[in-house]
């Protein structure tokens, strides 16, 4: 098991990405080949959850457009996310929090974390 994971951490590079958890809202800037273009888009959403560890880790994202909830999975390591940017601190009781999904309205406001400098 050692060697998978040394074979692995030679061939993905590391990417410096700052911390997030569930319930963050963050924007994700992902490279889109179309053809022989190449752009970026950014989506951004509310993190639903984080699982996986090293080098298979995946992030989901969860985003409203228009009246439609869209989700998408991001693998952490993946050549084509170039920045992820956290944009709000929420304050979550749970790592997993799918029943985000069946709220709308006021009842899926998520609070904001408050850091007080010492």
């Amino acid at each position: 098991m050692d060697i998978i994971n040394e074979i692995a951490k030679e061939l993905v590079p590391v990417k410096d990405f700052p911390d997030f958890k569930s319930g963050d809202t963050v924007t994700v800037a992902y490279k889109i080949i179309e053809g022989s273009k190449e752009r970026v888009q950014q989506f951004t959403g509310v993190v639903l959850q984080r699982r996986g560890s090293g080098v298979t880790e995946t992030f989901t994202i969860r985003k409203m457009s228009g009246n439609v909830g869209v989700e998408r999975i991001f693998p952490i390591s993946s050549p084509f996310i170039e920045s992820i940017s956290v944009n709000k601190r929420g304050k979550v009781r749970r790592a997993r929090i799918f029943y985000f999904r069946e709220r709308t309205g006021k009842a899926a406001r998520i609070k904001e974390r408050k850091f007080f400098a010492k």
